[in-house]
């Protein structure tokens, strides 16, 4: 089992296996009741065995500090046709609110951009709700940009199951 390093005393990040897959349900359930959304999470360990350790669909990324587990990170690689390059995309990130603010954020961040620069990406994206203020305002301290002119377009599994019987 690896873990990468960070500057903070007693903070690292655990490159996870499928004994962590519990611990990884739980904090998607946190961060869905954060985002008051808990009743749309029907992920199980087992899709999320299958996912994350079967497929490669995604990768994840446990948060220990002083050998506590405070939270979690979720992402995958994408590609952009006008870059013509990968791209690291951030599907979920969750520190528990107690650790917030000491600089864990940061660090993750920074883990992230390694991570990505090892794997020739040129960049990476995420969302966030628009009314997560204090998200918002830390991913504009770290320079990220809103990209405004964008609007995400999602077609859940009942949509694909019905165009692909019926057609568009």
């Amino acid at each position: 089992m690896g873990y990468i390093e960070t500057k903070i005393k007693g903070l690292k990040f655990k490159e996870t296996t499928e004994e962590d897959i519990p611990a990884i349900l739980e904090f998607i359930k946190k961060i869905a009741v954060y985002e008051k959304m808990l009743d749309q999470v029907v992920a199980t360990e087992e899709t999320l065995k299958e996912s994350i350790f079967q497929n490669n669909r995604a990768h994840a990324l446990l948060v220990e500090f002083n050998d506590k587990v405070i939270g979690y990170i979720i992402y995958f690689f994408n590609f952009s046709t006008f870059i013509g390059k990968a791209g690291l995309y951030l599907e979920d990130i969750y520190i528990d609110p107690e650790y917030r603010g000491n600089g864990i954020g940061k660090e993750a961040f920074a883990t992230l951009i390694h991570i990505a620069k090892e794997e020739k990406c040129e960049r990476m994206e995420w969302v966030c709700l628009d009314w997560n203020e204090p998200s918002l305002n830390f991913y504009e301290s770290i320079g990220a940009k809103q990209m405004k002119e964008w609007i995400i377009h999602r077609l859940d599994k009942e949509a694909i199951q019905k165009i692909d019987k019926y057609g568009l």
